[in-house]
């Protein structure tokens, strides 16, 4: 006879071989530098750039709020033109605010578990292993920043899930800021340091350290957050670049540091000690993207069609035997943001001629039709010296055709596909996620809030003086200033939406400055200080209660 036993557990345990899995994929060094490569790439194409919803993309860039409209048409109901008829509990933004930043949630949580029950033997060190597994928790924070910022109170999901739950609670705001709080203050401790991390756009202690900031501040812990804030200022050898750098292509002929800040392939250069967290563009490299600026932030000029004297009013680039309508310069826009009067003209006034951020380099406002057989070739775009009967369209020809084009985001002569469009829209240029000017007026922010506005003032005119604007003095340091600054240092580059919220200054500001001319202060109503939760969420979690936000239907 032969006796035969077995432990039933092990039977039971897949060990997936042929196909992959955390538990093989992320069983090597090498596999969990993937794992975190993953989170890198899918933040760059659902949060930082277009990836099939370009209403997102445009929203988390700032339209309707105070800084900006939609252009290409200002009463679309594909944008939120229109809060109440926009924001319903089916809505594309909640909608992809809820999915993409709960999917990253998701990726997180997948590599954090296969670190933690990863062979030790697999890591060079505790450290190494402790760094991965930072970077990854510093990715879960950063989606529940936005989660918490626009939906209030949100399920907090710190664990893998691997089957239909149907049974979401939503915890308090102060609940998740507490969670967020915790992966901060971990990945803070445990990421590397600035110069030290593997590759250029990888997360360092400073990213941490402003977003638990940034966290700290939004529940009126100010004096945490100046400390926080304080560690990136003066520990890591970042400064605020004073001096010209790079090899920009100037094709004004009047750049600035400014300019070379927002210049092709300076984001990542050593000596750039502004740049935190930069996200990563590639040109004709297979998984490198583009970033789709000059599409989402420009005019639409080569739509506007005929000179006064009814020629082709841009002929653009001679490219294979024919004119392409499209100046090389420019791109290929098509007005999904464009500036309200209050971020293009308004905040400017007082150093208009003085302030290097708004040279005309920096933002174009001057447009020239180029057509050598119009009588008007040369001359500047003159919306008025069209005859009567020409037929224009006022709200086109001002919020979709022409209008102040912020040109950080283009990058003139320098692109790498469709040069029959001049880029398509697209360009390859590395993207700030985060730069130390953000840093300081954050700091000054949380001065403020502590009433120490002499050293508010401080922080914003290392800001200031750097672009040669005139420096404030503490009795000017105030929040509606400082979120002045914010638009004149960060238009576009900061998540306009979540710095309002978290001001309190959201809806009395898109009352105030957004002129869209079909929807003047964008029908905003109270409740709309946070979104709605999307519908189908609400829908499946049959066994829980899950409250929709106040206000929604």
């Amino acid at each position: 006879m032969i006796g035969i036993s077995c432990n039933n557990d092990e039977i039971l345990e897949e060990t997936p071989l042929d196909f992959l899995a955390p538990k093989n994929a992320f069983s090597s060094v090498a596999g969990a530098r993937q794992g975190i490569s993953g989170l890198h790439a899918y933040a760059r194409e659902y949060l930082f750039r277009d990836a099939a919803s370009q209403e997102y993309f445009a929203w988390r860039r700032g339209v309707s709020t105070d800084i900006a409209y939609h252009g290409e048409d200002p009463a679309s109901t594909k944008f939120p033109c229109d809060f109440v008829s926009f924001f319903t509990p089916v809505n594309y933004i909640s909608r992809d605010s809820w999915t993409r930043n709960y999917k990253l949630i998701q990726n997180a949580n997948v590599l954090i578990d296969a670190i933690e029950e990863s062979d030790p033997e697999m890591w060079e060190n505790e450290a190494q292993k402790e760094a991965y597994k930072a970077e990854a928790m510093f990715f879960r924070a950063y989606a529940y920043r936005e989660l918490v910022s626009v939906f209030g109170d949100v399920p907090i999901v710190n664990e893998v899930i691997n089957a239909p739950k149907t049974d979401f609670v939503r915890a308090s705001v102060n609940d998740v800021y507490a969670a967020m709080e915790s992966d901060l203050k971990f990945a803070a401790a445990n990421l590397p340091v600035r110069g030290q991390e593997e590759d250029p756009g990888r997360i360092t202690q400073g990213a941490a350290w402003h977003f638990l900031a940034e966290t700290y501040v939004a529940q009126g812990k100010n004096q945490e957050a100046v400390d926080a804030a304080s560690h990136v200022i003066n520990d890591y050898g970042y400064a605020i670049m004073t001096e010209r750098f790079g090899s920009t292509v100037d094709v004004f002929g009047s750049g600035d540091v400014f300019l070379d800040l927002h210049a092709y392939g300076n984001q990542n250069l050593p000596e750039n000690t502004e740049a935190i967290w930069v996200v990563q563009f590639e040109p004709l490299i297979e998984g490198g993207s583009a970033f789709l600026g000059e599409r989402g932030f420009g005019c639409a000029y080569y739509r506007m069609g005929n000179t006064p004297d009814g020629k082709k009013a841009f002929l653009g680039e001679y490219y294979n035997g024919k004119f392409t309508g499209y100046s090389d310069t420019l791109g290929r826009p098509v007005a999904w943001i464009r500036p309200t009067w209050y971020s293009a003209n308004m905040i400017w006034q007082d150093d208009w001629d003085n302030d290097y951020r708004n040279a005309k380099h920096q933002i174009k406002r001057d447009f020239y039709w180029d057509n050598p057989a119009s009588a008007y070739y040369g001359q500047k775009v003159d919306f008025s010296l069209y005859p009567a009967d020409a037929g224009r369209d006022p709200i086109k020809d001002t919020c979709q055709y022409i209008f102040p084009y912020f040109m950080k985001f283009a990058d003139p002569l320098n692109h790498f596909t469709s040069p029959d469009r001049s880029g398509g829209g697209s360009n390859h240029k590395d993207n700030y996620a985060l730069r130390l000017a953000e840093t300081y007026l954050l700091r000054a922010e949380a001065y403020i809030n502590l009433g120490q506005t002499d050293k508010a003032a401080q922080d914003i005119n290392v800001i200031r003086e750097r672009s040669n604007a005139t420096p404030i003095a503490a009795s000017e340091a105030n929040i509606d200033f400082l979120l002045d600054e914010r638009v004149r240092e960060l238009w576009g580059e900061e998540q306009r939406q979540i710095t309002l919220r978290r001001t309190g200054k959201l809806v009395e500001r898109i009352r105030k400055y957004n002129n869209n001319p079909k929807f003047p202060g964008l029908n905003i109503e109270d409740y709309h200080v946070l979104l709605p939760i999307p519908q189908s969420q609400i829908d499946l979690n049959i066994d829980a209660d899950f409250p929709q936000n106040e206000g929604y239907k």
